[in-house]
């Protein structure tokens, strides 16, 4: 069990009596506190409300109510919550639909205890990274300690050399702006010159590193951070 001084609290938003109960379990069984559990947009609005959740299980395809889609837009319009999407559906016009309420996850029926509790732990991880202001979000799941200079991907760190962080941190702090290849060898080797081969290779190792390509290439100039 985990500690019950991180206890998280959830309100599940489910018309399915079973797979309810399944997510009540393992909630309950993972030391976290099940707020409610209601199967209506009036109800979930009004629990949101009341009870204050961090974390909202919503099913997208509710009976009798309007789609959880439409709930999660007027509760992102209300509060900050982290919401995780429930859905037996998985066609490309759902997911953009949901997409655009920035959930924090989806869980793809039918799910298991496992799926549910590494869900919990992966988005309550990303929290603490999203509200901590020395930590800066690349996007995907990728954020970079600014205190320490410390890269992850969701709770992962990866292990970047001095001069991988020297330039991602430049870059960071450029705010999207285009830095010039000759400013950022200054920056990154201040007592020498270095080669064109090395600044590429430099380059290409950290792009390695990063599923998602967060450095652009600017031609003949430099290169930028896009979020």
């Amino acid at each position: 069990m985990e500690n019950m001084t991180e206890k998280v609290k959830i309100l599940v938003v489910e018309d399915e009596p079973i797979a309810a109960l399944d997510i009540k379990r393992t909630i309950l069984k993972l030391g976290h506190m099940l707020t409610d559990i209601v199967s209506t947009y009036d109800d979930a609005l009004k629990s949101v409300q009341e009870n204050k959740p961090d974390m909202i299980f919503m099913d997208i395809n509710l009976e009798n109510s309007r789609s959880g889609i439409d709930i999660a837009q007027e509760i992102n319009r209300r509060v900050n919550v982290n919401i995780i999407y429930l859905t037996a559906y998985s066609d490309e016009q759902t997911i953009q639909n949901a997409a655009r309420t920035n959930p924090s996850g989806y869980l793809l029926k039918p799910f298991n205890r496992e799926e549910i509790k590494s869900i919990i732990i992966i988005t309550r991880q990303k929290s603490k990274f999203i509200n901590n202001e020395n930590y800066f979000s690349l996007g995907y799941d990728y954020f970079y300690d600014l205190e320490y200079d410390n890269l992850f991907f969701k709770d992962v760190p990866i292990f970047l050399s001095l001069h991988e962080k020297i330039f991602l941190k430049f870059l960071i702090e450029a705010e999207g702006a285009i830095v010039p290849v000759a400013q950022l060898e200054a920056y990154i080797w201040p007592d020498g010159i270095m080669s064109d081969s090395a600044f590429r290779t430099l380059v290409y190792r950290l792009r390695c590193k990063l599923k998602f390509n967060f450095i652009k290439t600017i031609p003949s100039f430099g290169y930028k951070l896009i979020k």
